[in-house]
């Protein structure tokens, strides 16, 4: 029975890579026009090894930092760039970022509903709010969803705009929802009205799990900062920590100064490690998202063709990393989950379960077998224990590990019998 599971989800496999030609030759294009924007930057800047080289104490006059700062500012077409080690992760990056460009007594508008489960303590909404959130410390907070076609909802928007509005933020991936994840163009109209009527008024954008998906980022169509982190796309896999904030100088300058101190700023931040890791990474990224985006190609069209719902569709346009397949039973996204772990290079004998992970509403279940722990552009899965019990997949080092785990999650899902191949 095992020796037929496997030959059918081959067929399986080859049956929808056959079908996905066409989506994987333009995720190679844009890798192609991404590389080649990475190596002209890289060039005009000169980098050498010397910019690789570690500093210590107050980290003045850091070459390797300024410079990759610098790169980091020409590529998202930016005035400045904040790109640090120091930033443990995205969500700090966010914080940062949201602390950084409000006052006490100003008003947070998110203008595409409610953000990623981990925001929620940072913003102060909920019942287990932490101390130092932006609400404990006179941040107000609102909120508009997006149009029942997933688009931003600018009347909605210019309605929950008060005199005490000062950042409006938008979130380009889907978190842990169904709605379609943002292109980088759909900011611009968003964009143009603050910058007409409102001109007081930032747009931020949460860009995790959508660098170097698209030629180009929402700093392109007017956004005025963006935000991320490095153990995501940019890192390419290879930068162990870190994340970013690219914009305005002002804007960026505010925001170091949350990190080091006022009057220091960029100015301070040594790093003792090597920072060949984050040039690398970086170079390393448009290959790396090409790897996940054609590894989630795969997992929509395989589950396509056992009639389960995926967003985006494995045909579609895509604008993040992050595939959404809806299980529609626990035992499923279980299964999926194991069989991902499974299949990973690190800690392949863990079983996952369901667990009260911090900052989420619900149990979740998630697989992580990364090299760098919780590293979003290595191949993992993770879903909250809620009708519809669907999986969040993002990731893949290489395709073919990522067609390896998919065979590996199938087959997994046929022994436990939560899923019958047909």
């Amino acid at each position: 029975m095992q020796h037929a599971a496997r030959s059918r989800i081959e067929e399986m496999i080859q049956k929808a890579e056959e079908e996905l030609k066409e989506p994987f030759r333009a995720a190679e294009e844009v890798e192609r026009i991404r590389t080649r924007q990475i190596l002209d930057v890289f060039r005009d800047h000169q980098i050498s090894y010397r910019h690789f080289a570690p500093t210590t104490g107050y980290g003045y006059d850091d070459v390797g930092r300024d410079t990759l700062e610098a790169v980091w500012a020409d590529l998202f077409h930016t005035e400045a760039a904040l790109m640090r080690p120091q930033i443990a992760s995205g969500t700090a990056a966010l914080s940062l970022t949201l602390f950084g460009l409000t006052r006490p007594g100003e008003r947070i508008l998110s203008a595409t509903g409610l953000p990623y489960d981990t925001l929620l303590g940072i913003i102060g909404t909920g019942k287990d709010t932490p101390p130092g959130s932006l609400k404990e410390n006179g941040r107000a907070f609102d909120l508009v969803e997006l149009t029942p076609d997933g688009r931003i909802d600018l009347e909605a928007v210019e309605r929950a705009m008060t005199p005490d509005t000062t950042l409006v933020i938008a979130q380009r991936s889907r978190g842990y929802s169904w709605r379609p994840s943002l292109m980088p163009e759909a900011f611009q109209p968003l964009a143009d009205l603050l910058h007409e009527k409102y001109p007081r008024v930032r747009l931020m954008v949460d860009n995790c799990y959508g660098e170097f998906v698209r030629e180009k980022e929402p700093t392109d169509f007017g956004a005025d900062v963006c935000v991320g982190s490095l153990i995501k796309n940019p890192g390419g896999g290879i930068a162990p920590t870190g994340g970013y904030v690219v914009g305005s100088r002002d804007a960026v300058e505010r925001v170091a100064w949350r990190l080091t101190a006022p009057g220091l700023g960029r100015e301070l931040g040594s790093y003792a490690g090597d920072y060949r890791v984050f040039y690398q990474g970086l170079f390393m990224a448009p290959h790396t998202v090409c790897q996940a985006l054609k590894t989630a190609m795969l997992a929509a069209r395989l589950f396509e063709n056992l009639g389960l719902g995926s967003t985006p569709g494995s045909m579609e346009p895509r604008a993040d990393i992050i595939q959404a397949i809806r299980l529609e039973t626990p035992e499923r996204l279980v299964a999926f989950c194991q069989g991902i772990q499974a299949a990973s290079p690190i800690d392949s004998m863990a079983l996952p379960e369901p667990w009260a992970m911090p900052g989420y509403a619900d149990p979740v279940v998630m697989a992580a077998g990364t090299f760098v722990a919780g590293a979003s552009i290595e191949l993992s899965a993770d879903g909250p224990m809620r009708a519809p019990y669907t999986a969040y997949m993002q990731g893949g080092l290489t395709y073919i590990h990522g067609r390896l785990a998919m065979a590996e999650a199938l087959e997994r899902m046929a022994d436990t019998g939560a899923l019958n191949l047909g």
